[in-house]
């Protein structure tokens, strides 16, 4: 099938879209093209989807409350930010 260019789908279709490539056995390829959507686009939602919930803001930041690791005891935390960098924070006691 001809690819469906220019056409713009909301968050929303484009989770039916993931969710029907889910139950349908098929490999991405097969899948857009019996879909008519490039794999491209299908694999930035699907990414997306797993970045965040649908319904919130794909790229939105994400927040840790470290509020509950006061109270005088000595906490460590280590976040590893890829690239052989981290980042680590000590606090407490």
């Amino acid at each position: 099938m001809a690819e469906c260019r220019g056409r713009r789908r909301s968050a929303g279709e484009w989770q039916a879209i993931i969710e029907r490539f889910a139950s349908s056995g098929l490999g991405v390829e097969a899948f857009c093209r019996a879909e008519s959507i490039s794999a491209a686009s299908f694999y930035r939602w699907r990414q997306r989807s797993l970045d965040a919930p649908w319904g919130a803001e794909p790229r939105a930041p994400r927040f840790f409350d470290l509020g509950a690791l006061g109270g005088g005891e000595r906490w460590e935390l280590e976040l590893d930010l890829g690239g052989g960098r981290m980042l680590r924070l000590r606090g407490g006691g």
